[in-house]
């Protein structure tokens, strides 16, 4: 329920299915029951949690999960709008909790921070924000934003705190007029919202590199290490109880040969001293506690014998078992194969603690700026030197383990390409967090003024990690145009030559990463918002659509998604794809002709795509939109086939050009398709098979972008790999491959998308029965 949710509207009966424009829908009021339920869950958490910061998170998730329903219930919030909180405009940064729910707070508001009480004091005002907001529009204050400005050193974490440092560079432009309409815009709101940028000493990262992590995320993920239970104690038994131990029988052995002489008493006492000290020290290793160990017993035989009474015959027994067993399994102490067993061990146990080698990883990087990445994170990686090992006790050469170095590589700054190839971005959900960052330098170059670029890139970073708002009514998000600051300077825009050109470069090397590196996989939609920021500013007319959820879809789409249809058929008119699903390219045509024309005439883009709404419900064989999500599933699966989810815009339009070749990514796909449904023991989840279906339909589009003579080459390597695969997956993908091989051969499927009396399936990822994926394990 992300950025998606700004495509919704109310249902609409089926009698009401015309080719009328959509009137305007009434408010639609949702139940409280999903925010009731994650308080009580976070409630839940908050008391039973065994980890006190994991119950401290809660609590304060609790905390806003109340003021969500508070706010429902007394009227103050209006849960789907892009207004919901009823004090505050659109524009500011709202609150906002899982599932798109505002809570009625601001995270710009709420008390002073320490660098506005310190601001306060230097300035000599009362330390309240409208008695700040005052001064910095004196000229005191207007000349320590220009000096923040020009230093460049200075944080902007959510975007109101871009706003005066925009009120004073329009000063010093000279651009009074726009200066004053936004103080007249934020003056309401001077005395709750904080408006100052955060003073810092770091400098600005370098442009073009970006980071998962900072480096003091980094560090606080390594701080958060703690010993490992399970490898600590086997470390003591491995040192204290297992030499304890052999001791034990020794002593015991010597007995038994009948060797022993008065010192073998004196020797039992000391043993059975060294043992009541390392139990009180070394309490991690409870073995020897068991009454029935060899070590327990050893050690209850020698009290006995030491205080001078015989053993019991069920005592003597069991010391002869356990003298066999343990001689047996490991040799007697001192013998060739205990010793080789021993050095083993003793290697084993001497091998250094990830903990330990994580605090020393935190000791390097103590000295890395914390709110950045870092370019260089192969030296705080390096083995133990020399120096280290005298100081830590570590060994020379010990090398940091695969996980306490994931945590630094998070940490590392480099051009997206460099961290996807080197694994630090592992899906495109992780790459669409990095993309802001990027993004964020090619909008602030449209400004030629530098001090106004370094705001401009720190606001839209600010703005990007702002939360998405559950909308209703084909309400779209907030976008950083409609901020008062960033209109303020509008005017100043587009005066850096090729602004237009690096926005288009931009989103071709950044389409071309996504599809590449994860060619399987949907764009998400925090990626799909920055692609369509970048189109807009690259004036493409690339109609970027987000994936809906099927649990809140209503019934329609916004007219983009029929653009975006019309582009697919340009492309795939013809192709393998367009046979596969069975599309009727032309009708699409007709239906993007007819919606240009409507809306030309009306003098106003159409609101919604009906009648692409009721093509994709005709297609999924349902009557439209309903209360249960697989319906809803089926009708947003249509309208991603008739659009491609974007790759069809971002061939044609963009025109990306993968540099492995669409063939490289058609295979990719298939194994990934393969890895899906070798996942698919017992009774495969509904999400498996949906993304199976999904990475089956990108591998569909890659396909048909190949030349002829690649496709062909492409499906006769899929025939060669699916018979090295588990025979699960073989058994499993079996209807969809017939099904492929049939369109390959120019052959179609049947209205109900099987073939070849049912050998050959289309493979779609919702249904409203039983999915065939599934139904086949059933039957077996």
């Amino acid at each position: 329920m992300n950025a998606h949710a700004d495509q919704q509207l109310p249902n609409r009966s089926a009698s009401k299915a015309t080719a009328e424009p959509v009137p305007e829908a009434a408010p639609v009021s949702l139940s409280p029951s999903y925010a009731e339920s994650r308080l009580a869950q976070a409630l839940r958490t908050s008391v039973l949690h065994e980890d006190t910061a994991t119950r401290e998170r809660a609590r304060s998730r609790a905390r806003q999960w109340r003021q969500v329903l508070s706010g429902i219930g007394s009227g103050s919030l209006t849960i789907g709008s892009r207004t919901p909180v009823a004090a505050l405009p659109a524009w500011v940064t709202p609150d906002v909790v899982t599932g798109g729910f505002a809570t009625g707070s601001a995270p710009a508001g709420g008390p002073l921070l320490p660098y506005e009480e310190e601001a306060a004091r230097l300035a000599g005002v009362p330390a309240t924000r409208s008695e700040l907001f005052a001064h910095f529009l004196t000229e005191d204050g207007l000349a320590r934003l220009w000096s923040l400005l020009d230093s460049g050193h200075y944080e902007v974490h959510v975007p109101e705190e871009a706003a005066l440092a925009t009120v004073a560079w329009l000063v010093r432009a000279g651009d009074f007029d726009a200066a004053a309409e936004l103080v007249t815009v934020l003056r309401p709101f001077a005395d709750r919202l904080r408006f100052l940028p955060r003073p810092t000493d770091r400098p600005r990262p370098a442009a073009g590199a970006v980071h998962r992590r900072t480096v003091g995320a980094a560090a606080a993920a390594l701080a958060r290490r703690r010993p490992n239970a399970a490898v600590e104690t086997q470390r003591e038994a491995l040192t204290v109880w297992a030499p304890f131990e052999d001791d034990l029988l020794a002593h015991r052995l010597e007995s038994a040969s009948g060797t022993s002489g008065p010192h073998w008493h004196a020797e039992g006492a000391a043993l059975l001293s060294r043992y009541g000290s390392l139990a009180a020290e070394h309490t991690r290793c409870t073995k020897h506690l068991n009454p029935k160990s060899n070590a327990a017993i050893l050690l209850r035989a020698l009290e006995e014998e030491l205080a001078g009474r015989a053993l019991a015959p069920r005592l003597a027994g069991l010391l002869r078992v356990a003298v066999t067993s343990m001689v047996a399994k490991r040799g007697a102490p001192g013998s060739p194969r205990h010793t080789r067993l021993r050095r083993v061990q003793a290697d084993q146990a001497a091998l250094p603690s990830h903990h330990a080698l994580a605090a020393l990883v935190l000791r390097r990087i103590s000295r890395l700026d914390p709110a950045g990445g870092t370019a260089d994170v192969d030296t705080p990686l390096a083995p133990v030197d020399e120096r280290e090992s005298v100081e830590t006790g570590l060994p020379v050469g010990a090398a940091v383990p695969t996980a306490i170095g994931n945590c630094v590589r998070a940490a590392l700054s480099a051009p997206p390409e460099e961290l996807v190839a080197r694994g630090v971005v592992p899906s495109a959900e992780v790459l669409a967090e990095l993309v802001p960052q990027l993004v964020a330098t090619v909008t602030a170059d449209q400004y030629a003024d530098e001090p106004l670029r370094n705001l401009m890139a720190g606001t839209y970073c600010a703005f990007r990690n702002r939360r998405s708002l559950l909308l209703l009514n084909l309400q779209h998000q907030v976008r950083i145009e409609e901020l008062p600051w960033l209109r303020a300077v509008s005017a100043h825009r587009n005066a850096a030559a090729g602004a237009q050109e690096q926005a288009e470069e931009a989103l071709r090397r950044l389409g071309e990463l996504a599809v590449s590196a994860f060619p399987a996989t949907v764009l998400p939609n925090p990626l799909v918002r920055e692609l369509s920021h970048l189109g807009r500013q690259a004036e493409l007319g690339t109609p970027f659509v987000e994936e809906l959820a099927a649990d809140i879809f209503m019934g329609t789409f916004t007219p983009k998604f029929l653009v975006a249809a019309r582009i697919a058929a340009d492309l795939l008119e013809g192709s393998l794809y367009e046979r596969y699903y069975d599309i009727d390219f032309a009708r699409l045509r007709r239906m993007a002709v007819t919606q240009a024309v409507d809306s030309a005439q009306r003098g106003r883009p159409a609101r919604s795509a009906e009648e692409f709404a009721r093509l994709c419900a005709e297609r999924a064989g349902t009557g439209g939109p309903g209360r249960w999500p697989a319906v809803n599933g089926k009708v947003i699966e249509q309208a991603q086939i008739l659009t491609t989810h974007n790759l069809a815009t971002l061939a044609a339009r963009v025109r990306i050009a993968p540099a492995a070749g669409w063939a490289a990514l058609a295979r990719d796909c298939f194994d990934v398709v393969c890895r899906l449904v070798n996942r698919m023991a017992g009774r495969p989840t509904l999400s498996t098979i949906k993304d199976t279906a999904y990475a089956w339909r990108q591998m569909l589009f890659h396909l048909s972008l190949c030349q002829d003579a690649e496709r062909v080459a492409v499906l006769e390597w899929i025939e060669a790999d699916i018979v090295r695969r588990p025979p699960l997956v073989q058994a499993r993908l079996a209807p969809a491959l017939a099904g492929l091989r049939l369109v390959a051969a120019g052959g179609s499927f049947g209205a109900d998308g099987t073939g070849e009396r049912g050998r050959a399936r289309r493979l779609l990822g919702w249904s409203t029965d039983e999915h065939w994926m599934r139904a086949d394990q059933v039957r077996k």
